[in-house]
C-alpha cells in the first residue's frame, strides 16, 4: 500500500521591507549560514541598530525578508539601488547578504527569494541586477547562474 500523498498546503511566502522587529532573525541568518541560530540568542548591537536605521531611512536601500506562514523569517537579503550614467541613465540594483535559513535550503526558496526581488528592481526601472558572491561558495554560484545571472566581472574589495 503507497503512502497517500502530503496534502499539506504550503505555506504563504511573502518578501517585504524588513522591520525593527525582524532585526535577530536577519542577523541569525547571518551570524552562521551553515546552521540555525536561534534569533532570540542574537545580541543586537547599538551598531546594528544604527546600522538598520540608516538602511531602512534610505530609499536608495531595502532590507528584505521573506517571510513563511505566521511570521516565521526564512530568508533575507539588501538591496541598494545605485544610480548611474551608464545604461542610458537607469539604475542598477546591487543585491548582497543573501541567506536562506540553513535547514530550509534546497526547497525552492532561495529562487523565490531572488525571483522577487529581481522583480521589485524591474518594477523599479533598473536595467541591470549585479552581484558578488565568495569565490568558495560554489553552490551559490551555481544557484545563480541558474537563475540567469551570468559571470561577467571579477570584483575586488578593500578592508578598511
Amino acid at each position: 500500500m503507497s503512502a497517500a500523498p502530503d496534502t499539506a498546503p504550503i505555506p504563504a511566502l511573502i518578501l517585504r521591507p524588513a522591520t525593527r522587529a525582524d532585526l535577530p532573525a536577519v542577523l541569525a541568518l547571518l551570524a552562521d549560514e551553515g546552521n540555525v541560530v536561534d534569533p532570540s540568542t542574537v545580541v543586537v548591537t547599538e551598531e546594528y541598530e544604527r546600522a538598520f536605521a540608516a538602511i531602512d531611512e534610505d530609499p536608495r536601500n531595502e532590507l528584505l525578508v521573506l517571510v513563511e506562514g505566521a511570521g516565521t523569517v526564512v530568508g533575507c537579503l539588501q538591496a541598494t539601488y545605485i544610480p548611474g550614467l551608464g545604461k542610458g541613465g537607469a539604475e542598477r540594483a546591487l543585491i548582497e547578504a543573501v541567506r536562506i535559513r540553513a535547514d530550509r535550503r534546497g526547497g525552492g526558496l532561495g529562487r523565490t527569494l531572488m525571483t522577487r526581488a529581481v522583480e521589485r528592481a524591474r518594477a523599479r526601472g533598473c536595467a541591470l541586477v549585479q552581484l558578488t558572491s565568495n569565490k568558495r561558495r560554489e553552490d551559490a554560484h551555481r544557484f545563480y547562474a541558474a537563475l540567469g545571472f551570468a559571470r561577467s566581472h571579477d570584483g575586488f574589495k578593500l578592508a578598511l
